[in-house]
């Protein structure tokens, strides 16, 4: 909603909701806000995701249908396709009814026209020109990993990675950055004391876009260790930093790496198969500079000025 909205600004008046924490103040002043600007409003994107906010899209669905006002689903994380499966009916009213189902993955576009959902793809985006690319001629074991500490994003797998790569190359270091969502942190923290590697890890919490950037330089692999996942944003920004990219296989990344060629993948949870690709990459300098090449090359279709002609035709359109 930051990211897109800001950008749209520059076309379109926009209009948020919500910025509110507290879950039902958030679903209230979504409804709210919907019905006191309903008469201004041309159309309305909707953010879908798959856990609780999924009902949230669908009330906001069903009021956009109330005041006849279309509206585009736009749809957010890997666990999605699950969703469509355990709310057959609700996925119906919202997705049925849309102006367009936009999918930022060719995964989660695939996904939703299996199920019958007709979708459009258009991509997350980053601004390339904010992501200096640093080449890396020899990679050193120094790991990043940007994600909320929460259990989808497993950070206590990269934890353990960690810790068996240490075995080999006793002087690596890890950086951990992001956001403590529900308690996944301090089982983090506990790993880290309980592998004595206290002085070789550092959770530096959240830090802004350009905080984190300006860290990337120190590193040179980027972990990413989720165990549901669409388009993440960090693995596309780390790409245009020029970090090497070992992640696991699931939901929409293999549709958005290919292993070998731009990032090396693993399956969800295999710590030994991620070492194994880590060490790869350590070892091969040949290999990690065409894939950090390759990485960047690719997310240039990711830049906001390919992805802006495409959210400007749509909503032209729409409204």
């Amino acid at each position: 909603m930051e990211t897109h909205g800001a950008m749209l600004e520059a076309h379109f008046k926009v209009y948020y909701a919500s910025a509110q924490k507290n879950k039902l103040l958030r679903l209230l002043d979504m409804m709210f806000t919907l019905r006191k600007r309903r008469r201004e409003l041309d159309v309305v994107i909707i953010s879908v995701y798959s856990t609780l906010n999924f009902y949230f899209a669908y009330i906001i669905a069903l009021m956009c249908r109330y005041y006849r006002k279309p509206y585009i689903a736009y749809l957010h994380g890997g666990n999605l396709p699950f969703r469509l499966r355990q709310s057959p009916l609700k996925s119906a009213a919202i997705f049925r009814h849309s102006y367009r189902n936009v999918a930022p993955s060719a995964y989660l576009k695939a996904a939703f026209e299996s199920a019958g959902y007709p979708s459009v793809l258009i991509p997350n985006f980053i601004e390339l020109d904010d992501y200096p690319f640093k080449q890396r001629h020899k990679l050193q074991p120094h790991l990043l990993w940007v994600r909320s500490f929460e259990k989808t994003y497993h950070p206590e797998m990269t934890v353990r990675v960690f810790a068996e790569l240490c075995r080999d190359y006793p002087h690596a270091k890890l950086c951990m950055v992001g956001a403590n969502k529900d308690g996944s942190l301090a089982i983090c923290r506990q790993l880290v004391r309980d592998s004595g590697l206290e002085k070789q890890v550092s959770f530096p919490g959240k830090l802004s876009r350009e905080a984190w950037i300006a860290r990337s330089a120190d590193y040179d692999i980027f972990i990413n260790s989720t165990r549901f996942d669409n388009t993440p944003v960090s693995v596309l920004e780390a790409m245009a930093l020029g970090l090497a990219v070992v992640s696991t296989n699931v939901g929409g990344i293999p549709f958005l790496l290919d292993h070998d060629t731009d990032a090396l993948l693993s399956p969800d949870a295999d710590i030994p198969a991620m070492v194994q690709n880590i060490k790869k990459l350590l070892e091969h300098p040949e290999l990690s500079g065409k894939i950090t090449k390759n990485a960047r090359l690719k997310v240039a279709g990711f830049d906001w000025k390919v992805v802006e002609k495409q959210w400007l035709e749509l909503l032209e359109h729409a409204g």
